[in-house]
């Protein structure tokens, strides 16, 4: 079972080495820099993991988990806020994050039918850590998006093992992208969409810190690309005649930052997040699942399950200095989504439906028509 996922995942990545990100195609989104692997995992602490499945004709799905850090999150929580765009979804412990203000597990996004699943695994993955013998309630924060298009959801192929295996293969590397993990099957303004990253870095006299982002793509609405009408162009968007008139989906949103920021700052930060897809066309339609988990890494920050204290004392920015995070939350959100799209291929899934990957070479002419690229 275990050397087939690694198959398969080492598939995925190969097939995704020639694709370009939106960096590497001389677009740049907004006006601040990068980070160094422009990724979520430029955030220090932050990991990754995907569990990517791709079986016979049908099974098109997969698992991707997010560690704010590589300790024990139960005994050693982030601060947190999950802001909802649209409520179309189902976001598993949402409602401890928003009242307490923190989370305790790895976050963990896959298909709309997984989350039972996943929730189960994020469970035994904490009651089997050292230091959590005695823990008997556990928030697992689990998102998802349908994928139903492509896979065979509701045979719910995604087991145990394969959250566990996102879990303990995460790391801090740069995120692989497209088509893996919880992005597997997901279709994104007619286009096969997927898991994307990207980040921000401010300078040191905005305080020099990071933004990262990673999103699950799975949503309608008219492409825009830089300011560019590329869905318009190729006459390819919700409720044009080429498609149906379905542009239902969701996207899932993850903020990781090392600012030192408590939750109430984290939601308005998330909300920031939320505006990006807006930028790229994104219509947040009825069906779509629209959410934003945000988390600050700062060490200082970090909640003990058990106080020692009855009172904490923490240095946090002020409002007016958290501005600069919000417009790196913005871009960085933005180039995750296009990401997504540029780094996934044509697939074939379930009932033989083939979901096309972004034309790039005619997406380049579009943008070069309006100026974006040279």
């Amino acid at each position: 079972m275990k050397s087939s996922l690694l198959f398969i995942l080492v598939l995925c990545y190969s097939s995704s080495i020639a694709q370009q990100r939106v960096s590497e195609m001389g677009l740049k989104i907004g006006v601040l820099e990068t980070g160094k692997l422009n990724s979520i995992t430029d955030v220090k602490g932050v990991q990754v993991g995907h569990t990517t499945m791709i079986r016979g004709t049908d099974i098109r799905t997969g698992v991707t988990a997010i560690l704010p850090h590589a300790g024990n999150l139960f005994q050693q929580k982030v601060p947190a806020a999950i802001y909802v765009g649209n409520g179309f979804g189902k976001l598993a412990g949402s409602t401890q994050v928003k009242e307490l203000g923190n989370i305790e597990s790895p976050i963990i996004l896959t298909n709309t039918l997984s989350v039972a699943t996943a929730m189960e695994a994020v469970i035994d993955h904490t009651l089997s850590q050292k230091g959590n013998e005695e823990v008997q309630s556990v928030n697992a924060v689990v998102g998802e998006t349908n994928d139903g298009g492509l896979n065979d959801i509701r045979s719910r192929h995604v087991r145990k093992e394969d959250v566990l295996n996102a879990i303990h293969t995460a790391s801090d590397r740069i995120v692989t992208e497209g088509s893996v993990g919880a992005g597997t099957g997901t279709v994104c303004f007619g286009f096969k969409g997927g898991i994307g990253s990207s980040s921000r870095k401010l300078p040191e006299s905005l305080g020099g810190y990071t933004i990262g982002v990673l999103v699950q793509t799975n949503f309608g609405g008219v492409l825009e690309i830089n300011g560019a009408p590329v869905g318009q162009e190729l006459g390819q968007f919700s409720f044009s005649r080429e498609l149906s008139k379905k542009s239902d989906g969701s996207c899932m949103i993850v903020v990781a930052t090392d600012a030192p920021l408590d939750s109430r700052n984290l939601e308005r930060l998330a909300k920031r997040a939320f505006m990006a897809l807006a930028k790229t066309g994104g219509i947040a339609s009825n069906g779509s699942g629209d959410y934003v988990i945000a988390f600050s890494t700062d060490s200082s920050l970090r909640v003990p399950h058990v106080a020692r204290t009855k009172t904490i004392t923490s240095s946090l920015l002020v409002n007016d200095a958290v501005t600069p995070l919000f417009l790196a939350a913005i871009e960085a959100t933005e180039e995750a989504v296009l990401n997504s799209l540029f780094m996934s291929k044509t697939i074939k899934g379930k009932n033989n439906r083939e979901v096309p990957g972004l034309p790039v070479e005619r997406v380049k002419e579009i943008l070069k028509k309006y100026n974006k690229i040279k």
